[in-house]
């Protein structure tokens, strides 16, 4: 994975807008390499839709083909690895700001789900659960340095599946750092 942010273009964040697709990114991060196949049989899909869904990806460069691992019409398909962020909200016109509103709107309501979900069972994590909440005063610079500092610890202390110990699991990390719309 290069460690150059890539910033989503506006077809790269149509293209997470779908549930789905992000869906079928997590389950390539978390399994490894697929085909829409197996892909709609584990997530009880038609293997056209996973199909279409991962050519929608692959056109946006999230997906790429492993034509080494095809067989006949099997098409093998993984995650490209990427550092992918939204660009800052002054960079983008009008109907990208609404697009890049809405995927944020839409992630937030999975990561609430997942969050949710969690929470109901948490006794099954056991020990791997860790949290913190905190509010502090920052300047837009310090608030900039320290998401940056964030990314650096996320990419010193995390791996991808194919480096992964046998014992490691898929970690859910989500900072978000903004200031309260209650005012100061």
């Amino acid at each position: 994975m290069s460690s150059e942010p890539v910033m989503h273009t506006p077809a790269a964040m149509k293209a997470l807008a779908s549930p789905l697709r992000r869906e079928i990114l997590r389950r390539l991060a978390n399994h490894g390499p697929a085909t829409s196949t197996t892909l709609a049989k584990a997530m009880g899909q038609n293997t056209g839709t996973t199909s279409y869904h991962l050519r929608m990806l692959s056109d946006t460069g999230f997906v790429t083909e492993l034509r080494d691992r095809a067989k006949g019409r099997e098409r093998w398909w993984d995650v490209v690895k990427a550092d992918r962020r939204t660009p800052p909200r002054e960079e983008l016109t009008s109907a990208e700001q609404d697009l890049a509103e809405q995927l944020g709107d839409s992630k937030l309501a999975e990561d609430l789900r997942l969050l949710s979900a969690f929470a109901h069972n948490r006794d099954e994590a056991g020990d791997w659960q860790q949290s913190s909440r905190a509010s502090t005063f920052m300047t837009k610079a310090q608030l900039q340095d320290f998401h940056e500092e964030y990314l650096k610890l996320v990419h010193r202390f995390g791996t991808d599946r194919d480096n992964a110990p046998a014992d490691a699991r898929m970690i859910l990390l989500r900072w978000i750092g903004f200031p309260d719309p209650r005012g100061s």
